[in-house]
């Protein structure tokens, strides 16, 4: 397991749902290709503005995210292998090892989605275990985006199945970027395969309040939204990651 300050969160579903403790589940979000170094430190701002729990970005802006949030208790989080999962397993355990020496707290990596799509639970623990022994190396920790639009229900079991197996710290719905998001039926399947002590993401169309909360009573423990503002003010985000 990576450190153990930032996982604290990571040990069972929430329970706290209330508009004043929302934002500490939130991964406040910009992973846009087209977005520039001012929509970056905007986002900043706002994640220590509201204090929510990270700023997840692309790699090419760890160093910039995690300047700009020095001294403000955000983590800084980064996307492995995304949006597609499709890249060899040296390529994302390389691409990780340069995200967590840049600063990040946190990453999230795609998994080998057509390894889970025919079964093949040894492939994708052998991607996830490297991923994640680069990541912990460095103490940071490990979330498996599983990308549950593109899997069967089986599919889904199997993936978390691996991502337990492998030592990750969280299980991860999706991208956003191929397909449907989150739902509460995902994040509970979810949270029954993996138990009560592995950390769940919810991501991809949490755009309400009442969208997070839903999240949080199937299980979730964090949320990745780039509506995260209007949560925390109970309004409804538009689309967008």
């Amino acid at each position: 397991m990576g450190n153990e300050a930032i996982s604290a969160d990571q040990r069972g579903p929430g329970t706290d749902s209330t508009p004043a403790n929302i934002a500490s589940y939130i991964d406040h979000t910009l992973l846009k290709p087209e977005a520039s170094e001012a929509d970056i430190l905007k986002v900043c701002a706002e994640a220590a503005e509201y204090h929510f729990k990270s700023v997840c970005v692309n790699p090419l802006w760890v160093k910039t995210v995690k300047t700009a949030l020095k001294g403000s208790g955000v983590l800084t989080c980064s996307v492995i292998g995304f949006p597609l999962g499709a890249t060899p397993t040296d390529v994302k355990t390389f691409e990780a090892r340069g995200a967590v020496l840049d600063g990040a707290d946190e990453i999230d990596m795609v998994i080998n989605i057509a390894a889970a799509r025919a079964g093949d639970k040894g492939a994708l623990v052998e991607d996830i275990s490297a991923v994640a022994e680069a990541v912990h190396a460095s103490g940071s920790i490990l979330k498996v985006i599983i990308e549950t639009a593109l899997l069967t229900d089986d599919q889904k079991v199997l993936a978390c199945q691996a991502a337990v197996e492998a030592g990750a710290d969280f299980v991860k719905t999706s991208t956003g970027f191929n397909g449907g998001g989150a739902t509460a039926e995902d994040i509970a399947l979810m949270r029954r395969t993996v138990g009560p002590d592995l950390g769940v993401k919810a991501s991809g169309g949490v755009r309400s309040l009442a969208d997070a909360q839903a999240m949080i009573a199937a299980g979730a423990t964090r949320i990745g939204a780039s509506s995260g503002i209007a949560i925390v003010k109970g309004e409804q985000g538009s689309a967008g990651y």
